[in-house]
């Protein structure tokens, strides 16, 4: 009875560290760096112990900034429903502890990519964490600039995953880095949009405006969708893809823009929560079709 125990209070420890590192947000933004480096041209599409290595390394970095968040918002994220039951805010772990992980899974991380890729994706790596995490983390409850503070940490796994694979900082890894920059805001916005109520009571300004979701907020979701257009198409234009990936890229970029004028239009959560999907589906689809005219 009391190894049953044991194994319980392991296994819960586990998923309390699974939901301290974000496992989920954390694996889609290495999804982006793993696919990244794989569009470089000089990597060898399926050396998976390199692919598996990028992945460990990503999940770490990524991790520690996700526990630094959690360590820092542990009483705002009590006041919000949908993260009130995470493992420092509900206090079922310490700060220290919370920090602690972070500094060790930091660490490892960023050594990870010094060791077995590049110096260059390294300091880049402990970049994006120290923005993410003591930049953008205190912002959020001071201004909405935070959004485009934030906007930084989370496409630098783009630019990390190219110079990993390159190793340097070519037109290829920028272009990338900007798909992902400028689709941030339409997604960060929808979500905001639906999650003001939980926000507000937690102090967060993440809207562009002070009055909430407005009209103003959809316009600037539509400008920043329509600024993904060119962007999208710099691929072929850098020869990065072929005729095909770039028509999936503009299919996708109109996607968006229709989807943030429908929220203008409606001016509504269901609205918004359309444009957030359509950003979910949206980042995966062009990346894959990038990469797969690498394959071809």
């Amino acid at each position: 009875m009391q190894s049953t125990t044991i194994t319980y209070s392991v296994k819960d420890k586990l998923k309390d560290y699974a939901a301290l590192s974000k496992f989920t947000l954390s694996f889609t933004v290495v999804f982006s760096c793993v696919v990244c480096y794989l569009i470089a041209p000089k990597v060898v599409l399926y050396d998976w112990g390199m692919i598996v290595l990028l992945f460990v390394a990503g999940m770490f970095v990524t991790g520690s900034a996700n526990a630094i968040n959690q360590a820092a918002e542990k009483h705002t994220d009590a006041l919000m429903k949908r993260t009130a039951s995470r493992p420092v805010a509900a206090g079922r772990m310490s700060v220290t502890e919370a920090y602690t992980f972070a500094a060790v899974t930091g660490i490892i991380g960023v050594i990870m990519m010094w060791y077995f890729f590049n110096l260059s994706s390294a300091l880049l790596s402990a970049f994006s964490l120290f923005i993410y995490a003591f930049i953008y983390t205190p912002l959020k409850t001071k201004n909405s600039v935070a959004v485009l503070v934030g906007a930084f940490p989370g496409a630098l796994p783009c630019l990390i995953g190219w110079v990993a694979g390159q190793d340097d900082f070519s037109v290829g890894g920028w272009i990338l880095f900007g798909i992902q920059f400028l689709w941030q805001f339409p997604h960060f916005w929808a979500i905001a949009w639906v999650a003001h109520g939980d926000y507000s009571k937690a102090g967060f300004k993440l809207l562009p405006s002070d009055k909430g979701p407005t009209t103003f907020t959809a316009v600037q979701s539509i400008m920043y969708s329509v600024l993904m257009i060119p962007v999208g198409l710099l691929p072929a234009y850098f020869h990065m893809a072929g005729s095909a990936s770039m028509w999936i890229l503009l299919a996708c970029n109109l996607f968006m823009v229709i989807q943030s004028i429908r929220l203008y239009k409606e001016m509504n959560a269901k609205a918004a929560r359309r444009v957030m999907f359509s950003s979910y589906i949206y980042l995966p689809i062009v990346l894959l079709a990038l990469l797969a005219d690498k394959v071809h």
